[in-house]
């Protein structure tokens, strides 16, 4: 029986970007549902589970992991062939994103970063090589050659000397015992927050909307857990996050599985 198709193990920064692009949204819809096929598939799930998530076909899931597993997350961009013939030689494009990644103060521009429109309107002035290309068409450049936007940021990566053998043996016992694998996670605080609004109003009198600490209602935690053999998704709000309320979370769990088997 031939093995079902899956992601090879995440990296640390690659299930932070995966994270960052299904939490927060992409422009692009591939990159999004990509991402979700990749974050589904680390998590356990099969492929067919996988594909009625998306809305998709199986074995375009199946692409995508295959994918993923050879040249990891360069494959949420796909290459795809068509349109209009380049304008521009591989040397032109080059220059473009050598001069994208250089400071703009050591080329003698008076300010710190590059914007697409500056980027653009140098290129096409520079002494003694013009490069003619639309906003648009460096965008669509600097996302192909991996070149995006960034500010400095800090990430943290696991010390254990264990790991790799701890999810060894996580992955071995989602594999042979998925019916008594369970996971549990508390979230909260939940909190109403006003959303700003706008409208015509007297002016000196506008309507305020009092700000977040003012919990007229309470604040509420969740309990969720969850069962990776049957796929079933149960929880509920508790007022509190004691003890007590997370005791009989885990209790549960433990009534899932009549039997006492192991979990």
């Amino acid at each position: 029986m031939a093995e079902p198709v899956r992601v090879r193990r995440l990296a640390d920064q690659e299930g932070q970007k995966l994270q960052q692009i299904v939490r927060r949204g992409s422009t692009s819809s591939v990159r999004y549902r990509r991402a979700m096929m990749l974050l589904a598939s680390a998590g356990g799930n099969r492929v067919p589970v996988i594909a009625q998530l998306v809305q998709a076909d199986g074995d375009t899931v199946r692409d995508v992991i295959h994918r993923f597993n050879e040249i990891g997350l360069a494959c949420l961009d796909p290459q795809w062939a068509g349109g209009r013939p380049r304008l521009l030689s591989p040397d032109d494009e080059s220059f473009v994103i050598q001069t994208a990644t250089t400071r703009p103060t050591k080329l003698g521009q008076p300010f710190t970063r590059w914007s697409i429109r500056k980027l653009a309107a140098y290129l096409r002035k520079v002494h003694g090589r013009v490069v003619r290309i639309g906003r648009e068409a460096l965008r669509g450049l600097l996302a192909r050659r991996g070149v995006t936007f960034q500010r400095t940021k800090t990430w943290k990566e696991s010390p254990d000397p264990d790991r790799d053998a701890k999810l060894d043996r996580i992955e071995e016992v989602l594999d042979r015992f998925p019916a008594r694998v369970f996971a549990f996670d508390e979230f909260g605080p939940l909190g109403i927050r006003p959303t700003a609004g706008s409208g015509w109003v007297a002016a000196g009198h506008p309507q305020r909307h009092p700000a977040t600490y003012h919990r007229t209602h309470g604040i509420r935690y969740f309990h969720g857990c969850y069962s990776v053999g049957d796929d079933t998704l149960w929880g509920v709000n508790r007022r509190r996050k004691g003890a007590a309320n997370t005791l009989a979370a885990l209790r549960s769990i433990r009534a899932a599985r009549p039997d006492s088997a192991p979990i």
